[in-house]
């Protein structure tokens, strides 16, 4: 917001610390409070009606492809694999893998972690000396696709994204020819990179006790600690991402002067945030990002980083909150603020895109099956259920068994 560093205002949220005349008190906590948030209520970004449709995440109907970050060199002391697996998890690949060569886990790299109730294609990485031992994965579970030679092991994060084919039944003709118009139109525009249900595991509470333990104070003991403490980084960033929808859609549905009652901002403000093209606003001090990846930055113009943004040069990231990370900074940190947590420092902190585009996007309608196959790819760190569920404006958390 470079209009008010160059008309004599302060930055909004200084502007929320002084005292306040009648009227003109902020509102926005009215519209999200820090303890309402629920996995399965989040603020969807666009406003069609519902598309109804049944969703099953099997082996049989969900598909995905990693997108490997780069090609191997052809030789070298590594072995990269291209895996397919059938309804396994990635630790438990493996594991599989460690029990049948004999390889330290500190041995096997992966580059990002795949669904079990999937059939799912990634790749893994061995010493090259192992090699000879993998006549011992005896599995029909498993597949080797391909082999590769390479100089360096995977490593966690080496992707850049993943191509999805999802199969979803029970949806009527006219409800698959909304659904395509609303995925074109999401392609363009983009949607909220809200972490997916699968993060908070099955009662959609386990941040609760990653919460627990981040306050704890310790060292993390393994895997499963870190998992619970980063489910709750996770849910602090969908808290965050919710708000700042929320608020988006108020300047997208109301006039200025409508929102400035609503939000209680000061009327500057509002008037640059609905002059940006785009509609996640973007405010002074937001933590940007080159797209899908790359360097980091801060908004010092909104207007002219929102045209960056609207061209997908850029993206805004949302905090996942713990040591060693970067924050926000004037505006955006007054609303990234709540959703911090500076007494995790237990796990190291990241940020993350906050508005992503699906590419590639295609489909294909069975008549006789009411079935729709869709295709798509995203970025890494993303997930296909956010943008069905953003398409559906449904939560497709399944029922929890009792």
């Amino acid at each position: 917001m470079k209009l008010f560093y160059h008309t004599g205002f302060k930055p909004w949220s200084d502007f929320l610390k002084l005292p306040q005349k009648k009227g003109l008190t902020p509102k926005s906590n009215a519209l999200f409070t820090q303890n309402s948030y629920n996995i399965c209520m989040k603020t969807y970004a666009y406003t069609h009606d519902p598309i109804p449709f049944d969703f099953q995440q099997s082996v049989e109907r969900f598909h995905v492809e990693e997108i490997p970050l780069f090609a191997p060199s052809g030789r070298g002391e590594y072995l990269l694999m291209d895996i397919k697996k059938q309804d396994l998890s990635t630790w438990r690949l493996l594991n599989i893998f460690k029990e049948a060569t004999g390889a330290d886990d500190r041995e096997i790299g992966y580059a990002g972690l795949k669904d079990k109730n999937a059939t799912t294609i990634q790749r893994i990485s061995l010493p090259k000396k192992y090699e000879k031992m993998l006549k011992h994965i005896t599995t029909e579970r498993i597949e080797i696709l391909a082999k590769h030679y390479n100089h360096l092991p995977l490593k966690v994060g080496q992707l850049k994204g993943n191509r999805f084919e999802i199969i979803l039944t029970q949806i009527t003709e006219n409800s698959a020819k909304h659904f395509e118009k609303i995925a074109q139109k999401m392609s363009h525009e983009g949607f909220p990179n809200y972490y997916g249900y699968q993060r908070f595991g099955e009662d959609g509470k386990s941040w609760e006790q990653g919460k627990e333990i981040a306050h704890s104070g310790k060292r993390l003991k393994g895997a499963k600690e870190k998992l619970l403490v980063s489910a709750y980084q996770s849910y602090l960033f969908n808290r965050w991402l919710s708000q700042r929808i929320s608020l988006s859609q108020v300047i997208a549905k109301n006039t200025p002067a409508q929102a400035v009652e609503i939000l209680g901002y000061p009327a500057p403000l509002i008037e640059d945030l609905s002059r940006q093209p785009q509609f996640f606003k973007l405010f002074l001090g937001e933590a940007l990002m080159q797209y899908p990846s790359g360097k980091q930055s801060y908004c010092k113009d909104s207007y002219f980083d929102a045209g960056r943004f609207h061209k997908r040069e850029i993206a805004p990231t949302g905090l996942l909150a713990g040591d060693q990370v970067s924050r926000a900074y004037a505006d955006a940190r007054h609303l990234e603020q709540p959703h911090d947590d500076e007494e995790l420092t237990n796990l190291r902190g990241d940020r993350r895109l906050a508005w992503i585009w699906p590419e590639g996007f295609s489909c294909s309608y069975d008549q006789q099956k009411e079935a729709l196959a869709v295709r798509f790819t995203l970025p890494k760190g993303a997930y296909a259920t956010a943008f069905l569920e953003e398409v559906g404006k449904y939560s497709l958390k399944p029922e929890r068994k009792r």
